[in-house]
């Protein structure tokens, strides 16, 4: 026996129960990260029970991996060492909620489909429109950072996340900001857990910032001949007094993605005929408001799509509007689900290099002969998805070769660039979290205050924190 199966064994089920730990290979075969099988894996049922595991796991020196519904689980670099599973999903009841005070405070394992039909009952929404939405869970979604086509709009996680309640690598339940929107004590230390992957500590409550849903909501798609029409209207948009909802730009292979049996998994029914185009470039914009504002939007977005160049305009209302942004929201799992060996680079840019960005991507993947997808956010991210028709060692070196041009050259642009999702097996030779940063060493001294034991998620972040 292991030295991790015999600490698991011996202390573990004293402190979460015994059908609360999960020894059986063929049901710990669900935690497999990387390859990588855990001894074994928990489920706590509260803050106090995971910082005992916690406590115990630096005592035996145990390798923690958090989880929920591990729709993520993929992301970042492969782990170092994996002794434990943390399945956090028991931990899924809300702790408060005041409609009128817009506020929300929720335990990290509640599914984020459970948060909409809470808040729905009071005419609210919480703008984590994320992917994997069905199954996902909100300290899932939050540790990863995966954003969404609501990110024009109201910003991301870090913009309406008041606090956080998270155990350290020490065993120690912290606090951080707090359960009102206008909270200025302290240091806004939660922000660090925000697209950490859980390397940094064990997120086990959120509060959040809830918004009013829309009245109503219609939907703009303009479809141009090529990437530099749309990103005119883009441009135009950003200089405008609109203030739309989202703002996406779809290279065309994005519309074939978003009419194949992939786009199931989006669960809403199938898009009006002729509203995406596999020929054309689509700009994608949601409106909201009253009947009049609406309107005002159109004439105006109309207007704009002319002078840029459009082909073709349409509009679609509240019931068909879902159809379309539904995909958007799951992209990404439709371009896992499109390619046996999907490769998605995730770019920031400053929107006014979003053209020159946009081109030398295409170009390195257009070189490299490599099947692509683009969705592209107002704001300067794009997600660019290499699609190799199959999963061999000639379409590795594509991609290898490819997303090093496209660091190299992506770095005299001032872009910034990660692969978050892409074959296990490629992760060695890839730079998963980009080039080497500057800031590592500031990095290594935080993980050394949050985690001084290295028990979370070694060597799944950038640098082999």
């Amino acid at each position: 026996m292991s030295t991790a199966s015999k600490a698991i064994s011996s202390r573990l089920p004293d402190i979460v129960g015994a059908t609360h730990v999960v020894v059986d290979p063929a049901e710990l075969s669900a935690f497999v990260v990387d390859g990588k099988l855990p001894a074994a894996a928990v489920r706590p049922g509260s803050k106090e029970e995971v910082a005992e595991i916690i406590k115990y796991a630096v005592s035996e020196k145990l390798a923690v991996i958090t989880c929920g519904a591990r729709t993520k689980i993929g992301m970042g670099l492969s782990p170092l060492r994996y002794d434990l599973a943390l399945d956090m999903t028991r931990l899924d009841r809300t702790i408060a909620y005041d409609p009128a005070d817009l506020t929300l405070s929720v335990e990290a394992g509640v599914p984020l489909g459970k948060l909409v039909e809470m808040l729905v009952g009071h005419n609210q929404f919480l703008p984590l429109f994320a992917p994997f939405f069905h199954r996902a869970t909100v300290g899932g979604t939050i540790a990863s950072g995966v954003d969404s086509p609501l990110r024009q709009f109201y910003g991301t996680a870090r913009d309406y996340v008041l606090g956080m309640e998270f155990v350290s690598g020490e065993g120690v339940r912290s606090k951080s900001g707090g359960t009102v929107v206008k909270n200025v004590t302290g240091y806004d230390l939660h922000k660090l857990m925000i697209g950490s992957l859980g390397t940094l500590g064990i997120i086990t409550r959120v509060n959040f910032k809830t918004f009013p849903f829309p009245a109503r909501s219609h939907g703009f798609l303009a479809t141009f001949k090529s990437a530099d029409g749309a990103i005119d209207m883009r441009d135009r948009i950003a200089t405008s007094p609109l203030t739309p909802l989202t703002l996406e730009i779809l290279s065309p292979r994005v519309a074939e993605l978003f009419l194949s049996p992939a786009a199931a998994i989006a669960q809403v029914s199938a898009p009006p005929a002729g509203v995406l185009s596999r020929q054309h470039w689509t700009l994608a914009s949601a409106v909201v408001g009253n009947e009049k504002v609406i309107a005002r939007y159109e004439m105006e977005l109309r207007r704009l799509a002319a002078e840029s160049g459009a082909v073709n305009i349409s509009i679609l209302g509240d019931d068909t509007r879902p159809s379309v942004w539904g995909r958007l929201r799951e992209s990404v799992p439709i371009m896992l689900e499109s390619s046996f060996a999907t490769t998605i680079l995730k770019i920031t840019v400053l929107p006014a290099r979003l053209k020159d960005t946009l081109t030398t991507v295409v170009n390195a993947a257009d070189k490299n002969q490599l099947s692509w997808a683009a969705v592209i956010r107002g704001l300067g991210v794009i997600y660019f998805a290499f699609l190799p028709d199959e999963r061999s060692d000639a379409a590795h070196r594509a991609v290898v070769t490819a997303t090093n041009q496209i660091f190299e050259a992506g770095a005299a642009l001032g872009a910034n660039a990660t692969i978050p999702w892409c074959p296990m097996e490629w992760k060695n030779t890839l730079q998963v979290w980009g080039p080497e940063r500057n800031d590592l060493a500031q990095m290594q001294k935080v993980k050394k205050v949050f985690d001084p034991h290295g028990v979370f998620s070694p060597g799944r972040f950038m640098g082999g924190l």
